[in-house]
């Protein structure tokens, strides 16, 4: 009796292993909320205190340190700078939402002119505008350099890119951006991937974990959900939302790289009855000329070169591997292992069963 009793738990168990859904995933890693988002910074800075590796024949450089020395009260004419310790550079960063005044910030520093490298620099007050020209962020701080570059006349040697540096931690936020989250009425989640499937899916998960909620979704890429008012508690609201878990469903999709020999396969590629068959025709031509020399004291007797070629053909014998209807991808993996196909084989093949039209997914190539 305990026997067949253990004997149906183990099936019940093996019977919900199998129908288990797909593996869930929460709304935070699969969608954005609109509007809350990060923006670009951009600057012109100079970096100085360079050890002669600045730029050397940058007319903007020479005019960008000419107009600092005349805001210092130092007036130089452009046309008389000559340093090779100063470098102008790019300046970028990103400014997250909800950045407050005085939050620090990661810049980027990329060298404009023909400056070696900006190991060693140091960046001058640059201010960091938004692309509606006002300033939201000012960065300034020694440079840190990820590589090195030294060399003389006849030769040099150089690591990784060391015109561009970084500075954590460079840049203070002097501007907020306005956003009145807690007065929202109506959230649009966007879909990092869009989907019919997955956006129904996410507005009955909503509907469902949060009935005070009203969602909804628009199109493949857009759930709006409705709130019923203010909420007193927004950010726990959002934090619950966020969090909800669901199934997202893809396209079944092959993904070959022929540069490198990768193929990654989806879960949901299926391919319909087919009959494939791989083997490989190996030919070697080997030149081998002989000299033919003439015997001693023959009548107009000439050395001359006589070719010699040699010629082998060989083929792979591998046999014919049968895919039935509907095999998933652990199928297709198993049969053309079997075959012994290499991943160069591979793409190959994939190729001519799409082209055959039983590969029931997208095949991308890039």
């Amino acid at each position: 009796m305990r026997k067949t009793a253990a004997i149906i738990c183990l099936a019940i168990l093996t019977l919900a292993c199998l129908a288990a859904p797909a593996p869930a995933a929460r709304i935070k890693d699969l969608a954005t909320i609109q509007g809350v988002r990060g923006n670009q910074l951009i600057g012109y800075g100079l970096v100085v205190g360079l050890n002669g590796t600045g730029d050397k024949a940058s007319s903007f450089t020479n005019q960008g340190l000419a107009n600092m020395l005349t805001r210092m009260g130092v007036r130089v004419p452009a046309s008389e700078i000559k340093v090779k310790n100063v470098a102008a550079v790019m300046v970028t960063a990103d400014l997250p939402p909800y950045a407050r005044l005085g939050q620090r910030l990661d810049v980027t520093l990329s060298s404009l002119g023909d400056a070696s490298s900006l190991a060693g620099g140091t960046l001058l007050v640059a201010p960091l505008k938004g692309l509606d020209g006002t300033t939201y962020a000012v960065a300034q701080g020694p440079v840190s350099v990820g590589g090195f570059q030294a060399g003389g006349e006849a030769a040099s040697v150089s690591k990784n890119h060391p015109t561009v540096g970084r500075i954590p931690r460079g840049a203070l936020v002097e501007r907020e951006l306005p956003l009145e989250f807690a007065q929202l009425t109506s959230l649009t989640v966007n879909l990092n991937n869009p989907d019919f499937t997955t956006a129904h899916r996410m507005a009955g998960r909503i509907n469902q974990a949060l009935p005070n909620l009203r969602a909804q979704a628009l199109d493949p890429s857009t759930v709006k959900v409705e709130m019923p008012g203010p909420s007193a508690d927004p950010v726990g609201l959002m934090a619950r939302l966020e969090t909800l878990d669901i199934s997202p469903d893809t396209i079944a999709k092959v993904v070959v790289d022929e540069r490198t020999g990768t193929v990654v396969m989806g879960e949901q590629v299926r391919i319909s009855t087919v009959a494939v068959a791989s083997g490989a025709l190996s030919i070697s031509i080997t030149e081998t000329p002989e000299v033919s020399q003439a015997l001693p004291l023959a009548p107009g007797g000439q050395t001359v070169v006589v070719p010699r070629t040699q010629v082998q053909a060989s083929e792979q014998k591998r046999a014919l591997a049968v895919l039935q209807s509907g095999a998933s991808i652990g199928d297709v993996v198993k049969a053309l292992n079997a075959l012994g196909a290499t991943p160069r084989d591979l793409i190959v093949i994939l190729q001519a069963i799409k082209a055959a039209g039983a590969l029931q997914a997208e095949l991308e190539i890039i």
